[in-house]
């Protein structure tokens, strides 16, 4: 479900193309117009904008966005100007740096993203860092985090509706016996996890619930101040409820002393042209606010114009 309003006489791409080399020209930058050419415009319109703009002007827009723009505005631009694959890839590879390092962003790009998505992804970021990401997520991981996330990156789920009753029942059960022994980084628990598809491991959790009559993430909650079980409990949220666990992304960004500026960004730029309308739904839910009314209150100037027009509100 997009919020994203794309209208139905879209210009050339060379059209955009000018009217965006015209809004860096002259005193100061048109950010307005921005803003209005870039949100109304899909993944596959950008691309061609970016493409017409280097060989029109033999120069990279990113770079040209990159030098007129500044703080959280250029880089919620930056971020939604990117080709999907690579703005994964870009995120998995800040994630892995020293200084930006993030376990929960790797493992949210592995269990949010399709099988395909995450193998363009991959590749783009081959493509990109002259290495693998199964790589860079093994040497700057280590213990039951690099058990976790080096299979969660590497696999190619099947993402067919297809499930097998008999399988979710034992495993299923196979769950609860792990979680009961506290051997929560058994390999059988990672394996289910991180390979079974989407559809089956939602059998199999419903089958847990209903037969040991508790979700699964409450009986990993015994030892919250563990990271390795907080991000498996986020993994299995990822890959079963993605708009819960980004409903509470949004809420603790917004919520805090200082908004996280990041997490919200990343979070409205990667969603908008996937599930930003049912996210904002379970905010609504959750919250009793709207999330555009939210992040009215919490963000202001260009940065807050981008995200609400990526949200789908005109003002």
């Amino acid at each position: 479900m997009t919020t994203l309003k794309i209208p139905s006489n879209v210009p050339h791409p060379s059209e955009d193309s000018e009217q965006l080399r015209g809004a860096f020209q002259g005193w100061g930058t048109n950010e307005g117009l921005i803003i209005s050419i870039l949100t109304h415009r899909n993944a596959a319109q950008r691309k061609a904008i970016r493409e017409t703009y280097a060989q029109t002007h033999g120069e990279d827009l990113l770079k040209d966005l990159d030098k007129e723009l500044s703080s959280d505005f250029e880089k919620a631009v930056l971020l939604w100007t990117l080709d999907p694959a690579e703005r994964d890839a870009f995120l998995a590879n800040h994630a892995t740096k020293m200084l930006t390092s993030s376990n929960a962003i790797i493992m949210e790009i592995a269990s949010t993203r399709s099988p395909l998505e995450l193998l363009k992804a991959k590749q783009a970021y081959q493509a990109r860092f002259k290495k693998s990401l199964e790589e860079d997520v093994a040497y700057h991981t280590s213990g039951d985090i690099r058990k976790l996330l080096v299979p969660l990156v590497g696999t190619f789920r099947y993402d067919g509706d297809e499930v097998n009753m008999t399988l979710a029942k034992s495993e299923a059960k196979l769950l609860h016996e792990k979680i009961a022994d506290k051997a929560y980084n058994h390999e059988d628990l990672i394996r289910i996890v991180t390979t079974r598809s989407k559809a089956q491991l939602n059998a199999t959790l419903n089958h847990y619930n209903n037969t040991f009559g508790n979700v699964i993430d409450k009986d990993l909650e015994n030892d919250s101040g563990d990271e390795y079980l907080k991000l498996l409990r986020a993994a299995i949220k990822c890959l079963t409820y993605p708009e819960k666990y980004f409903e509470e992304l949004l809420r603790l960004a917004i919520n805090k002393t200082g908004t996280d500026e990041w997490a919200l960004t990343r979070v409205v730029t990667t969603r908008a042209e996937v599930d930003l309308q049912r996210i904002a739904e379970e905010y609504q839910r959750r919250n009793s606010v709207p999330l555009d009314r939210a992040i009215d209150n919490d963000t202001s100037g260009d940065y807050q114009k981008i995200l609400l027009a990526l949200l789908g509100r005109e003002d």
